[in-house]
């Protein structure tokens, strides 16, 4: 398996996670904390100007999507 069938194979299941469960990864569960370790990865990448430009696109994409599902503060 080659990196970008890696990258593409990870960003697929955490997309199919979010949209199937309406939530965000967590990193308290272990079944999950692969996932989640990828995508804070991933946004290190991305936020130092590493990623690949391709990738960018699809990972903005995947990050307006756990905006979506971000928790909001009880007393707001």
């Amino acid at each position: 398996m080659t990196q970008d069938e890696a990258w593409k194979k990870n960003y697929d299941e955490v997309m199919s996670f979010i949209t199937e469960n309406g939530r965000n990864l967590s990193k308290y569960n272990l079944e999950e904390r692969r996932l989640y370790t990828w995508l804070k990865h991933q946004r290190k990448v991305m936020n130092a100007g590493e990623m690949k430009k391709d990738r960018v696109v699809k990972f903005k994409a995947l990050i307006e999507l756990c905006e979506q599902y971000k928790r909001k503060n009880q007393y707001e």
